[in-house]
């Protein structure tokens, strides 16, 4: 069971972890060090896909490798332990009455495991990456004699150097080991393979890795620098031959080179009185050797750096984690901390760098990184900007986009493997994290800011090959005089809407093309339709032209755009109606040789032609998608298959329904008043369990359909077969909170905290998973956008404290169980630069259908407001110091 170690932050206690499969822990830093470690120290550590210090692992390397970050101790020159549990004998012993006592504490990028032995000694091992500027992971090590009588002990530390990239875990794995070049300095050993080579082709390698360590300061004896030479002939890193035929110790200034390389370093032998302890260093480092400047690292040795590096971490990431609720229930409160936490480690890790990965090869995909945005918005809003406008340069000037983010801002790539492919929901994603950084910051000028569109060999979405696409280009699109073009914001926006609404299919909704959020939905690209994304296009359509209105109140008339655009944006009423008149303009717009050339376009045309798509894809969508069932319910149709067949609804084998259909019904408004209730039981009687955390994805159709996607080929509740997914279902939530269904919304978000918390069951550290299995644990924790999604509905809907145009509007709906016995629910967080402690006083306990705000104070004095729209005005906000807590009370009744 994990407890959190008191009600002021994030700490957890778990005791005997080894006895929960899988379990791993993220240490990083934002300066390029990656690692996941085990209650036992397995896992890896990196900095790149190509440079991996330890082995790289996936989820099932775990339990089946040796390879450890290992510490062994020899007891008075017979016992040998493993500090780590990394034993032969310490594994037999696992599930019998002698296991020994272990507990593992962690909190933000560190973690730390004790030990104690039969025979009196305890192990105390602490280990983090420093938040500072350095690619290191630091661990230090205890020993602490609980004995009644004095020991010696003898530390030898065994960490297998990699050294190279993961592509080599199989591919010339042996060859690749020729090429390391082992050195021996004071206080370890460092790794500098000549060269590399993998799928990038054969270069000369430039980083060193390196294992160092230090007893109270003092350098090893010396050091064990192979794999081969440590296990010895017939032994394991669990169970080696060094310390009964040890073999001779390589002392500073040697080398070695062409086999697995070892940091192996053997300490003196220290005598331990009863109660006396001694203190153990060790450092993972990475350095690029083209890189000249000072390197101290090995600083961190000494125990006072040790300390101090480890205070700075926890304090660094404490206060990087600037959102903290206070609500009735203490474990929801420190769990959301974990929440708010977990989009911070996917900017670092992207979706490839833990054990459960979904991508294998580095970086963050087009999807991910807007909906990253959506946490930084809330937490670190000043940094938001200028990262829009990178990421719009990822944006084709067909409306598709690049789908794989490389590691520096604005570095965009077309595909890991150059795969043309289209996700149809992705240009849904962009205006969706936009227009929230608009409303949060009133910030309507960056409509109208240009940045470049991204080109390579793929046009007409997806559909063809630019035979006059040119490498030098650099992936910039070019006008007529071959310079690169740059359109505004707002141009972009309307690019990839405008082209996704005129491309559909047979039933007139818009094309699946690839897959849309759903990446399992894979296997119908010619003829397959996404009901439920039509439904946000629409949305996006009608929020685009309420900012355009806003606009024209800021004294705009007019914008320049794209001339190409004219096709799009002046499709008539008749016209739009037509499938085949859609296709054709589209076509028309695919076909116009780009020249960047601009025209003029007035607002109130494009306003009103958004307002007119908008309107008629949602009525198109409620006249032939809403499905009534023989047991009452009623709910949305999402997909068309590659058959041109409807998806869901009544089948022979069973009613086929899935969340993501109803989901942005809901959230776009397609879905009617009258709808709400019915979809609701629908999802609640076909989709709810919350033995598994909720809202499952879909229900069984027991088939494997291959015309719509991977999906099907899964085992039912895997994954995005059946699984609750909590992304979306942390979205059901989010879009029952914003029709104002608060009860219903908390329940969806509740359940599935509840799973999650419940260690028992999930067998998850504190946060939120991409999904729970059939069992209920949690899967491929930490990197999920459902951390976001989360977040952002517990502070704009369930607290309801979120921007308007600038302006702090609340609109709490929080339900009467989550105030205090006091009647009070608070929420810390950051607004308009400043900070804010926000707190909401129900007295009476009322629901949200009942209360109102009737009353704010701001730092202690009433604030004027009308009452329909309960906020505080922008430039009262800017008046407020930026370096003071200020307190907001608002009185609900």
């Amino acid at each position: 069971m994990i407890r959190y170690l008191n009600d002021h932050d994030e700490s957890f206690r778990l005791e005997h972890p080894e006895w929960t499969s899988g379990l791993y822990f993220p240490l990083a830093n934002e300066h390029g060090v990656m690692s996941s470690i085990s209650p036992n120290l397995s896992g890896d550590l990196k900095i790149s896909q190509n440079a991996f210090l330890l082995p790289p692992v996936s989820i099932e390397n775990l339990h089946n490798d040796k390879s450890s970050r290992n510490i062994w101790v020899k007891v008075n020159g017979e016992i040998l332990w493993s500090a780590t549990g990394k034993s032969s004998s310490q594994e037999a012993q696992l599930f019998t009455d002698k296991k020994e006592t272990t507990v593992l504490e962690a909190g933000f990028m560190h973690q730390k495991t004790e030990r104690t032995s039969s025979f009196g000694l305890k192990a105390e091992i602490t280990s983090y990456v420093p938040s500072e500027d350095v690619l290191v992971e630091v661990t230090g090590v205890t020993l602490t004699n609980t004995s009644s009588e004095a020991m010696d002990v003898e530390v030898f530390s065994a960490t297998p150097i990699y050294g190279r990239s993961a592509d080599n875990i199989r591919d010339h794995r042996h060859v690749t080991a020729l090429l390391h070049r082992v050195h021996t300095e004071k206080f370890g050993v460092s790794v500098c393979p000549t060269m590399s080579f993998d799928e990038r082709g054969h270069q000369k390698n430039t980083v060193s890795y390196g294992a160092y360590g230090a007893m109270d300061g003092e350098a090893p004896l010396g050091f064990v620098t192979t794999i081969k030479d440590f296990i010895g002939e017939g032994g394991s890193l669990e169970n080696p031959r060094y310390f009964t035929k040890p073999t001779p110790l390589a002392k500073e200034g040697e080398t070695s080179e062409g086999f697995e390389a070892l940091g192996g370093l053997q300490f003196g032998k220290r005598t331990l009185l009863p109660g006396e302890s001694a203190f153990y260093s060790f450092l993972l480092t990475f350095k690029d050797e083209m890189d000249s400047s000072e390197d101290s690292v090995l600083a961190y040795l000494e125990k006072a750096q040790f300390e101090n590096g480890l205070e700075k971490t926890i304090k660094y990431w404490r206060e990087k984690v600037n959102i903290q609720v206070n609500t009735s229930s203490s474990s929801f409160n420190q769990w959301m901390r974990w929440v708010a936490f977990q989009p911070f480690l996917r900017r670092i890790y992207g979706c490839s760098f833990l054990p459960h990965h979904d991508y294998g090869k580095g970086g963050r995909g087009w999807r991910d990184l807007w909906q990253d945005c959506l946490a930084l918005l809330i937490m670190e809003p000043s940094k938001v900007r200028e990262m829009l406008l990178q990421n719009f340069a990822g944006v084709r000037i067909d409306g598709t986009n690049a789908t794989i983010i490389g590691m520096n801002p604005g570095e965009f790539v077309a595909d890991r493997n150059n795969i043309t492919r289209v996700w149809m929901d992705h240009a849904m994603w962009p205006f969706l994290t936009t227009h929230l950084y608009i409303q949060q910051t009133g910030d309507l000028k960056l409509l109208q800011e240009e940045t470049t569109y991204f080109s390579d060999p793929q046009i007409h979405r997806g559909e063809k090959k630019d035979p006059a696409w040119k490498q030098e280009h650099k992936n910039l699109l070019m006008d007529a005089q071959e310079k690169p073009y740059k359109g505004t914001v707002l141009e972009h926006i309307l690019v990839e809407h405008l082209t996704a609404v005129h491309d559909v299919g047979a039933h007139g909704h818009l094309k699946i093309h690839g897959a849309d959020w759903n990446d399992a939905l894979d296997m119908a690209d010619k003829n397959g339709e996404s009901v439920a994304f039509t439904a946000m296009y629409a949305k996006n359509l009608e929020d685009i032209a309420d900012l355009l209105m806003e606009l024209k109140k800021e004294g705009y008339n007019a914008v320049d755009l794209t001339s190409q655009l004219q096709v799009l944006l002046q499709t008539s009423t008749s016209d739009f109606s037509s499938i085949e008149k859609k296709k054709e303009r589209l076509t028309m717009y695919l076909n116009t040789p780009f020249t960047g050339e601009r025209k003029s376009y007035f607002l109130e045309e494009i306003i009103g032609s958004l307002r007119t798509k908008a309107a008629f894809m949602k009525e198109w969508i409620r006249s032939n998608e809403w499905l009534e069932t023989e047991d009452g319910h009623g709910f949305f149709n999402g997909y068309y298959d590659n058959h041109k067949r409807r998806v869901e609804g009544s089948f022979s084998g069973g009613l086929r329904m899935m969340l993501t259909s109803q989901v942005f019904s809901v959230m776009s408004s397609t879905a009617e008043e009258s709808q709400l209730k019915k979809i609701v039981r629908a999802c609640d009687a076909h989709l709810y369990d919350p033995k598994i955390g909720g809202y499952k994805l879909n229900t069984n159709f027991h088939e494997v359909k291959m015309d719509l996607g991977r999906m099907f080929g899964f085992a039912y509740g895997h994954k995005e077969n059946g699984a609750v997914f909590s992304h979306m279902t942390v979205m059901y939530g989010y879009a029952l909170y914003l029709r104002g269904l608060a009860k219903e919304g908390y329940r969806a978000l509740n359940t599935l905290f509840a799973h999650c918390a419940d260690f028992e069951n999930s067998k998850i550290y504190p946060g939120i998973p991409e999904y729970v299995d059939p069992e209920g644990r949690g899967m491929y924790h930490y990197l999920t956008g459902s951390a976001s999604w989360m977040l952002l509905s517990v502070v704009t809907q369930m607290f309801g404290v979120r921007g308007r145009l600038g302006n702090l509007y609340f609109h709490p709906q929080l339900v009467s169980e989550q105030f205090d016995a006091e009647g009070n629910a608070s929420i810390l967080l950051p607004f308009s630069g400043r900070s804010f402690k926000i707190i909401y006083r129900n007295d009476k306990k009322l629901s949200p259908d009942v209360y109102k705000v009737k009353e704010i104070l701001l730092n202690g004095k009433n604030y004027a407001f009308y009452e329909e729209t309960p906020q505080i005005r922008k430039e009262d906000l800017l008046e407020l110091s930026e370096d003071a807590l200020h307190e907001i009370t608002l009185i609900l009744d």
